[in-house]
């Protein structure tokens, strides 16, 4: 969520296929917060995870991991951006 958040901050300077990658991760950490939430979300198509018993903390910390590790590539075009900023040239394609 705090990639998307300050891909979003730095505006115009954020290449428009990253901000779209941020969003899409922070919505798939969403999704996985809400089905590991102690509220019914079934009517929005999603199977609930069981964080109070073994298998289903066991399934919530793998995505958690899952996740920290596809957020390295974003945070790392981020910094990119930011450096690019921070010296005032023009960021190349990725």
């Amino acid at each position: 969520m705090d990639l998307y958040k300050w891909a979003l901050k730095l505006g115009p300077a954020v290449p428009g296929e990253l901000l779209l990658d941020a969003f899409a991760l922070a919505r798939e950490i969403r999704t996985v917060d809400m089905q590991a939430s102690p509220y019914d979300v079934s009517s929005y198509g999603l199977d609930p995870i069981a964080i109070e018993t073994t298998e289903g903390k066991a399934e919530y910390v793998r995505r958690q991991r899952a996740f920290a590790e596809a957020s390295q590539a974003l945070r790392a075009r981020l910094v990119a951006v930011c450096d690019a900023v921070l010296v005032g040239t023009e960021l190349a394609p990725v």
